[in-house]
């Protein structure tokens, strides 16, 4: 799978979120997304996601123009901006209503997904009682738990613990070798060093600078 941009730039109003991006994502590679907040990495993100049209240029699937189907593509699963949920469900119970609109996987995916994020022994808890890194949890267990082959990813780590973002990084390390595309943004630099073969910078809506390890 390729992923590219060409050109594209994302405007709202007389704000220009994105301004003439180009990259290329692979598959089997994870890649980083970096800049401070308001860098334009969320918009970049839903642009290849299919959540907003572009203003000009083109996102591209293995050749294939995104937005000429205005579909979301089919085997991407991201998490973008807090994750929301149902509060008066439990984190299982919203899983399984997500789960239930491809009928693509059973329980034991959903449980194996919450295992992944350290989330299991609340996952009978309501999401409304949920504490903002277990929400964030939940956010990255719905990504993960139909297996796709693209992931995307916004900010992962906020407000989780240390020992359940170790694992997360090694989970993710184990998708790549599987053949995983895997795109994730962040603020915090160390979190990329642990994680991405290329980083992309992102500075007022344009891309400045690529990093190779």
């Amino acid at each position: 799978m390729k992923l590219e941009t060409k050109n594209l730039s994302k405007s709202f109003k007389d704000e220009e979120a994105i301004k003439n991006v180009s990259t290329t994502f692979e598959s089997g590679n994870i890649y980083g997304l970096y800049g401070r907040n308001g860098a334009g990495k969320s918009v970049f993100l839903k642009l290849i996601c299919g959540f907003y049209i572009p203003s000009s240029g083109e996102v591209l699937y293995d050749g294939v123009n995104l937005n000429e189907n205005l579909e979301f593509p089919k085997n991407l699963r991201a998490l973008i901006e807090h994750p929301t949920f149902f509060d008066d469900l439990s984190g299982f119970e919203n899983l399984r209503l997500l789960a239930k609109i491809q009928n693509k996987i059973s329980d034991k995916e959903i449980l194996k997904a919450l295992d992944v994020v350290n989330l299991t022994d609340e996952k009978d808890k309501k999401y409304g009682k949920y504490s903002l890194g277990m929400k964030q949890k939940l956010g990255i267990a719905q990504v993960i738990m139909e297996d796709p082959q693209i992931m995307v990813f916004d900010e992962p780590f906020n407000g989780i613990e240390s020992n359940t973002v170790k694992k997360l990084i090694t989970y993710l390390k184990q998708e790549k070798k599987k053949g995983k595309l895997i795109i994730l943004s962040t603020h915090i630099m160390e979190d990329l060093k642990q994680l991405a073969d290329k980083i992309y910078y992102f500075d007022a809506g344009k891309v400045t600078e690529e990093e190779n390890k």
